[in-house]
């Protein structure tokens, strides 16, 4: 329907509604993932549609195809969207501090050994924060964080010393995410017991060289890591025979004498303490380390709580065998 020339502006429902088809290609996908019956998400965007005087979707018997100009309208639409969520973040900052939900993304080989002082710190200090966790790789968390499904990350970033770029505060090179630095924690390295340097202190980086390393899968950081480690000790071929999912699988690994493997310190005591046939080695100084801060969009409109929250986890994680670092860190 028009109003002399002008045309009846969408509604929001009918923008999410697209959107989800945009991104599914499939109406009952796009409906269950938006909380929306098929024939009222179907309806949505036929209204969409009528409002806006482009065709959108090219719809067959099999499958769901954009048109050029749905393809067009899908960009902005997700921009506005976007938007939208942004005002009701800021609107739910201003009416109340730590309160709502926040929707925190974790790695894998940091959730189980920081999030029981994470857990502890939001139950006691903030009672009325509706914390989220999802444990998911790095580079999926980045994702969601840019496309905001995701509030704040907690993960490994490149520590200065060895990344080389003008904006300090896009970890991983992505643009549009600040970084709250932590803490810089040390490797170790875990052998089996009857293993060389098994219990030594003082192991040069250069043993490396020649050891038998297993590694976590493709898309951990922590592989990422490791590798970056042996690179720097002069090793630039890590040959991969067995490889493990997580950091538990991995320990039991060179527990069974399959080789000898890197943890940071926050995982020792929880992974090691599972068998009595492991060893651990310490580095000499400067040992290998790794740097774990919590990542926010640029320009968050919480983004002062989540510099508090950064804050009161520095002092939380103070027993753990970490260096804890201030936010000019």
């Amino acid at each position: 329907m028009t109003v002399g020339n002008k045309r009846r502006q969408p509604s929001l429902a009918q923008l999410r509604a697209f959107a989800a088809v945009a991104e599914h290609l499939h109406f009952r996908d796009a409906a269950a993932a938006i909380g929306m019956s098929q024939p009222a998400l179907s309806g949505a965007v036929s209204a969409l549609e009528e409002a806006l005087g482009v065709t959108l979707l090219e719809r067959t018997t099999r499958k769901v195809l954009l048109s050029p100009e749905g393809e067009r309208i899908a960009v902005r639409a997700k921009a506005v969207l976007g938007e939208v969520g942004a005002l009701m973040e800021e609107a739910e900052a201003v009416r109340a501090p730590f309160t709502g939900t926040l929707r925190l993304g974790v790695i894998p080989t940091v959730a189980p050994y920081l999030l029981p002082t994470v857990l502890r710190l939001v139950h006691e200090r903030y009672p009325h924060l509706d914390l989220q966790v999802h444990e998911e790789q790095t580079a999926s968390l980045l994702d969601g964080l840019a496309g905001g499904r995701l509030d704040l990350l907690l993960l490994a970033v490149p520590p200065p010393s060895s990344r080389q770029r003008s904006n300090r505060g896009d970890p991983h090179g992505v643009p549009g995410v600040s970084e709250l630095p932590l803490f810089d924690e040390d490797f170790v390295l875990v052998t089996p017991l009857d293993h060389g340097l098994g219990g030594r202190e003082g192991i040069p980086r250069q043993a490396l060289r020649e050891l038998n390393l297993l590694l976590l899968d493709e898309g951990h950081c922590l592989r990422d890591q490791a590798l970056d480690i042996c690179r720097e000790a002069g090793r630039d071929d890590v040959p991969v025979t067995t490889t493990a999912a997580g950091l538990s699988t991995l320990v039991q690994l060179v527990a069974g004498g399959l080789g000898v493997t890197l943890l940071p310190r926050t995982a020792l005591k929880v992974e090691t303490s599972r068998s009595n046939q492991l060893l651990t080695g310490y580095f000499a100084d400067p040992a290998p380390t790794r740097r774990i801060a919590l990542a926010m969009r640029v320009g968050a409109a919480r983004g002062a709580e989540y510099e508090e929250l950064a804050a009161a986890l520095r002092q939380a994680l103070r027993p753990l065998p970490v260096r804890v670092l201030e936010q000019d860190a």
